[in-house]
C-alpha cells in the first residue's frame, strides 16, 4: 500500500515538474513570435537567445545592468527607443517581457545584419551579442573574417564561445 502511494506521488511531482517546464518555456510564445515578426527574425531564434539569457525569466537581471528576457542592456534599449520614437523611455520598461523582446529582437536584426557579408553571420552576431562588437572585431581576422567556423575557433572567451554554440544547438531544437 505504501508503495503505490510512493509511486503515485512520484508519478504527480514528475507530472507538475514536466507541466511547469513546458509552461516556462512557452508562456512568453506570443510576444516573442510578434518581436520577431516585426523585425523579420525567426522565432525559433529569439527564444533560444531568450533560453539563453534568462531561461525564460522576466525578472533577470544581469550583473551589468541587463534586464528582462533577452538581457537587454541599457543603451541596446536606448538605442531602440530612439529608433521606434519612444519617448520618455526608461530602461526598467525592459521588465516588462513585450517591451524587452522588442528591444532585444531589434538589437539582435541590427547586430546581424553587421556581419552580412559572412557565410554565416549568426555566430558573429551571437557573440557580439555576448561579449561586444570590440571583441568580435578582435576575433574576425584573416578567413574568420567571412568564415563563420573559422571565427568560432579564434572567440578568445570559452564563455562567448559555449554561448555562442548553445544558442546554435537550443535554435535548431526550437526550429
Amino acid at each position: 500500500m505504501h508503495c503505490r502511494r510512493f509511486l503515485l506521488l512520484v508519478i504527480l511531482a514528475l507530472g507538475l515538474y514536466w507541466g511547469f517546464m513546458y509552461w516556462r518555456e512557452h508562456r512568453f510564445d506570443a510576444v516573442i513570435a510578434a518581436a520577431a515578426q516585426r523585425y523579420q527574425l525567426e522565432p525559433a531564434l529569439v527564444k533560444a537567445v531568450v533560453w539563453q539569457e534568462s531561461r525564460f525569466n522576466p525578472n533577470d537581471r544581469g550583473g551589468a545592468g541587463e534586464l528582462g528576457l533577452m538581457q537587454v542592456r541599457e543603451d541596446a534599449a536606448l538605442e531602440w527607443a530612439s529608433a521606434e520614437h519612444i519617448a520618455g523611455f526608461e530602461h526598467a520598461a525592459c521588465l516588462d517581457p513585450a517591451t524587452n523582446t522588442l528591444a532585444g529582437t531589434w538589437y539582435l536584426k541590427k547586430i546581424l545584419l553587421r556581419y552580412k557579408q559572412a557565410d554565416n553571420p549568426l555566430p558573429y552576431a551571437l557573440a557580439d551579442y555576448n561579449a561586444g562588437r570590440g571583441n568580435v572585431l578582435k576575433w574576425r581576422t584573416g578567413s574568420a573574417t567571412t568564415n563563420s567556423a573559422a571565427f568560432m575557433n579564434q572567440i578568445g572567451f570559452p564563455g562567448t564561445k559555449a554561448y555562442v554554440q548553445a544558442v546554435l544547438k537550443r535554435y535548431e531544437r526550437y526550429k
